[in-house]
């Protein structure tokens, strides 16, 4: 079977076809490439119509990365779906979902291991770069902490998927942001894949500049 080997060749084609086909019209400019890394990660050129976000949001990701700020993702996967070498400081990428109190948390909280985990962010939240992908209730944790006078990050990622609670905390974000600067994905699609894809096209950005 004949197929393209090439790999330049093959993300060239990729994003000359997510260009031609996907309404990029409908988005900032400065969000377009960010909008083209996020269809590439899933194939779905009609992902287009429900990115929505802010028109400062690479300059506030790049302006964070600079001063070496955490970022601070809700999963494994979403962390491990960041390229490190776009990443041109020393920044820490944290995980909490996993760490020993977030499930004694949860439970004196009454709520998910996902949202437990976010209130563990608290000492790091000021000026970090929110990345989540997976877990609806922990943006709408991290919205409740910030309405509830938490420091503010310097920009939020945020498109979890699912069936419960994806779109409504995704339209949360778009109607509450407050002024940080996001990017969100409306409706139940989402995921760890386009969320990290969003992240690493603003730090590629940032590290080309």
């Amino acid at each position: 079977m004949q197929y393209m080997r090439d790999p330049v060749g093959i993300y060239a084609q990729s994003f000359a076809t997510i260009e031609h086909e996907a309404n990029l019209s409908v988005l900032p400019p400065t969000l377009r490439p960010v909008a083209i890394r996020m269809i590439h990660a899933c194939g779905m050129v009609d992902l287009a119509d429900d990115i929505i976000g802010s028109d400062d949001l690479v300059e506030a990701v790049a302006k964070a990365l600079d001063a070496e700020k955490p970022i601070l993702c809700d999963c494994e996967m979403v962390r491990a779906g960041i390229i490190t070498k776009f990443l041109a400081k020393a920044n820490d990428l944290v995980v909490t979902l996993n760490d020993p109190l977030t499930e004694k948390m949860a439970e004196s909280l009454k709520t998910t291991r996902s949202a437990a985990a976010v209130e563990l962010w608290q000492d790091r939240l000021a000026g970090a770069i929110i990345v989540i992908g997976n877990a609806p209730t922990a943006l709408f944790h991290l919205l409740d902490m910030i309405a509830a006078g938490a420091d503010r990050p310097a920009a939020i990622i945020a498109a979890p998927v699912g069936f419960v609670g994806a779109t409504e905390s995704k339209a949360l974000l778009a109607t509450t942001a407050a002024g940080i600067p996001f990017v969100t994905v409306r409706g139940r699609r989402g995921g760890s894949a386009i969320t990290s894809a969003a992240f690493n096209a603003i730090a590629k950005l940032a590290n080309d500049e």
